[in-house]
């Protein structure tokens, strides 16, 4: 397993080089989304992940295994040369890592917040848009949300922003109830 420390170091070089304006014809998000795509293929590909990761492979074999698949997916050339340094540095098996925290790092430059919204059933498409607006009047950003269902909240929604958590559900409301209680 890599360190954070690196993993943050690879992807804010990456988000420096991509947001500086030094490359050219591709955008900060579909940097990321070209990079989490070439992650999900060598993370669904035992053999490829294994060749990519082996010191038994040659640099120049990885070099020419990623240029193919960089080339066969439309991959921006500053990010098949990242994924090249990745290589080159021996860093493949954080790729994953990487790729989510570049992501992310896109995200926070151009102003987003990320919301991690779990909910005991799913919500109507209005109901997203409302508490997405909610939740960027709240922290001043626009919101990029993930989504997940969660029976065991009984009901209401869990929000992690960052590393702030607003709980609106049944189940933290009748936790709360009881740690009151428990005090008296």
């Amino acid at each position: 397993m890599t360190s954070a420390t690196v993993v943050s170091r690879y992807a804010n070089a990456l988000a420096d080089v991509i947001m500086g304006g030094k490359a050219i014809g591709v955008e900060p998000g579909e940097a990321a989304a070209q990079v989490q795509a070439f992650a999900l293929i060598v993370r669904n590909s035992h053999d490829l992940r294994n060749a990519l990761t082996s010191p038994s492979v040659s640099l120049a074999r990885k070099r020419a295994v990623i240029s193919r698949i960089a080339e066969a997916q439309g991959v921006a050339r500053v990010v098949r040369n990242f994924l090249l340094v990745l290589s080159d540095h021996r860093r493949l098996d954080a790729l994953s890592e990487v790729a989510s925290e570049f992501a992310a790092v896109v995200d926070e430059r151009l102003g987003f917040a990320r919301a991690a919204i779990q909910s005991a059933q799913p919500l109507h498409p209005e109901q997203q848009d409302a508490l997405v607006r909610k939740i960027s009047q709240i922290t001043g950003k626009n919101v990029r949300a993930t989504w997940s269902v969660h029976p065991e909240l009984l009901g209401g929604v869990v929000v992690n922003v960052g590393s702030t958590v607003y709980d609106g559900s049944v189940r933290g409301q009748l936790a709360g109830i009881g740690r009151r209680l428990a005090a008296v």
